[in-house]
């Protein structure tokens, strides 16, 4: 077994705009640090199926998701979110992001591959119950666990989250909800503006200020999420995979590194080891600087290689 690369082409058909950060190209620059690099010969490539309504409704409000289909424009684009434009390209791309975790999951459960990264657009981890926003749909994360929960009857799923945004909607979805435990390092003060004080039986806030680097970063990490990811003794890993604390990221100023995560990526994967045959799902959410999104994911998929 290895690792599998879930995506589709329908990914890179949502487009907000030439001047708008979260483009099609982010999932290019990815694949193509992989041909560099020389890992595409051995990672296995599948192609996702879109999520279903029933999977949708699993996670997100009947309403929410109905009103996404009624309103999808023939042309144009609409306005769902701040800086959340729905195209009539759109709700497929967003199908088949969210599908892709599902697809993952069952990689993954199933036996059929160790690990998985689905390399996805648009993100997901800011959509709530109800609610698009921050780029976001569907919270592609979020049906991927519940998928995990109710098909496999998983009673213990972790959700790691390193994107410089804090995933409100992860929270918000799963907040008291005993078989999800969903940790986040992330800037603060900084958008969503989530009030780190905010915490709940199952959540682990790990706010850093703008500047923060690798110290700040890792400290937290191996003081906080490690002793927690161990007491919970996760069945499955699920990560939102955000590239955008890059320090040349635009979008966030917390300043890491290629090898932050690399760092993180081994240590999860320890945990894994430890507590669920290494079983990890990792979701791509942000990394809006083309050259260090590619050379970051890079770094976390070779790792998750074992390479």
């Amino acid at each position: 077994m290895t690792t599998a690369y879930i995506t589709h082409t329908h990914c890179e058909k949502h487009d907000m705009g030439d001047d708008h950060p979260e483009s099609p190209q982010r999932l290019g620059a990815i694949q193509n640090r992989l041909i560099m690099g020389q890992l595409m010969d051995f990672i296995r490539l599948f192609d996702a199926e879109p999520a279903t309504r029933d999977q949708l409704n699993a996670t997100h409000d009947a309403a929410y998701i109905a009103s996404l289909f009624d309103r999808t424009p023939t042309e144009d684009g609409l306005e769902v979110g701040p800086d959340t434009l729905m195209t009539p390209l759109t709700l497929d791309a967003a199908l088949y992001a969210a599908g892709s975790v599902v697809t993952a999951v069952d990689l993954v459960l199933s036996d059929k591959a160790v690990n998985a990264f689905c390399a996805i657009r648009p993100p997901g981890h800011h959509a709530e119950y109800d609610n698009a926003m921050g780029f976001c749909f569907f919270n592609n994360i979020a049906v991927g666990t519940r998928h995990a929960i109710n098909q496999y009857a998983l009673e213990r799923v972790a959700i790691v989250d390193f994107d410089v945004h804090h995933g409100n909607g992860t929270e918000d979805i799963f907040k008291n909800d005993p078989k999800v435990f969903y940790a986040s390092s992330y800037q603060h003060p900084f958008y969503p503006y989530s009030d780190p004080g905010v915490s709940h039986d199952n959540i682990l806030h790990m706010p850093l200020a703008a500047g923060s680097g690798s110290r700040e970063f890792r400290k937290a990490i191996t003081e906080q999420l490690l002793p927690a990811l161990d007491a919970f003794q996760p069945q499955l890993i699920m990560i939102s995979a955000g590239f955008d604390a890059h320090k040349e990221d635009p979008m966030g100023q917390l300043r890491l590194s290629e090898s932050d995560y690399t760092w993180i990526t081994d240590l999860l994967m320890d945990v894994a080891d430890r507590h669920c045959d290494g079983k990890i799902v990792s979701v791509l959410e942000g990394g809006y600087n083309l050259d260090a999104l590619g050379r970051a994911a890079f770094c976390h998929i070779k790792r998750l290689m074992k390479l």
